[in-house]
């Protein structure tokens, strides 16, 4: 039998399957492809960047806060260095020369012309075998009479001590707490147009009483005890504070006279006026017996020590004191809390 033929001049389809076999092809448009996402994957992308700007941010803030560590260490090392380099008194100088101590400004605890420094000033100065004599370089209005007291007298304890001279040069003032200290020098040198003495007391202050009753104002203090709110200025004064404040001066002022007598002994010219809390000019101090001469430090040096020389053996406020008043606390608060964090350095 003969098998069926196709007919001649027909085309062959090509997706029509061929005989004997098992494959057959499918048309192209049924061919499944993936499908590709332009935003697949961005979140993790996101995270990445997060997590490496997180990186550097901290690596960054690292840096940072051990740079200013370092920096505050670097400058407390500075700091300390300057300070010993600056602060305390010359080393011994075998060579004679005239030992100077300054009292500059007003006399108060924790000023420049405190009894504190001016005492550790004069005992290097007496102390040092090449200062043949100790002069006071002063120039200031006065101050309290308690570190005047002071000073005056560390000077006689030291002057009986070492067997050594004391002078006291005064530039433009030499008043109240200063001339306290000044009589206890063995000479006292002025300039002529120097102002010195006022030899008296004061305590000042305001009232506001008045004030406060023209505004309206009452003034509302719990004490315990009678006279707790004495010198208070928005209180008004009772003769009986009055005058325990008075006397009180009275006392201070006879402390200063007997001071200013034992300094000066027989030159001192007593009138009515002396200790009356007047001053007067260098020229007039001598004439009152307040002073002893005119000249100056180098005249001092020369003529009277015999030795020109100068030394200072002022204690100087040094670097890092400077600092301190200059920026504050804060300084040192930042500079506690670096330290304490300094473990953490990496």
């Amino acid at each position: 039998m003969t098998e069926p033929h196709m007919p001649t001049g027909m085309p062959e389809d090509p997706n029509m399957p061929v005989a004997g076999t098992e494959t057959t092809r499918e048309a192209p448009e049924k061919i499944a492809h993936p499908v590709k996402n332009p935003d697949a994957g961005w979140e993790r992308a996101t995270l990445e960047k997060l997590a490496t700007a997180t990186l550097v941010e901290q690596r960054s803030a690292r840096r940072w806060r051990n740079g200013i560590r370092i920096a505050w260490l670097v400058f407390l090392s500075v700091v300390v260095w300057m300070g010993l380099q600056q602060s305390g008194a010359p080393a011994d100088i075998a060579t004679p020369h005239t030992a100077v101590v300054s009292i500059r400004g007003e006399i108060a605890s924790g000023n420049e012309a405190s009894a504190e420094v001016v005492v550790a000033s004069m005992r290097s100065a007496f102390e040092d075998q090449g200062a043949k004599a100790v002069v006071l370089l002063i120039n200031s209005p006065g101050g309290s009479p308690v570190q005047a007291g002071i000073i005056n007298d560390e000077i006689r304890r030291l002057k009986a001590l070492h067997n050594k001279p004391v002078y006291a040069v005064v530039e433009e003032t030499c008043a109240s707490a200063a001339y306290y200290i000044a009589v206890a020098a063995d000479e006292i040198y002025v300039d002529k147009a120097s102002i010195v003495g006022s030899i008296g007391v004061l305590m000042d202050g305001f009232g506001f009483t008045g004030l406060m009753d023209k505004l309206g104002v009452e003034r509302r203090l719990m004490t315990a005890g009678e006279n707790k709110g004495l010198l208070d200025p928005f209180s008004p004064q009772t003769e009986k504070q009055r005058a325990f404040a008075q006397a009180m001066l009275d006392q201070i002022h006879q402390q200063f006279i007997a001071v200013v007598k034992e300094g000066r002994g027989k030159r001192l010219t007593e009138n009515p006026e002396t200790f009356s809390g007047l001053f007067w000019t260098g020229q007039q101090a001598i004439d009152l017996g307040l002073a002893d001469k005119l000249g100056n430090i180098d005249y001092v040096a020369r003529e009277v020590v015999k030795a020109e020389e100068i030394v200072d053996y002022t204690r100087k406020e040094n670097v890092a004191e400077r600092l301190v008043k200059r920026f504050g606390a804060s300084i040192g608060d930042g500079a506690v809390k670096t330290l304490r964090s300094l473990p953490a350095l990496h």
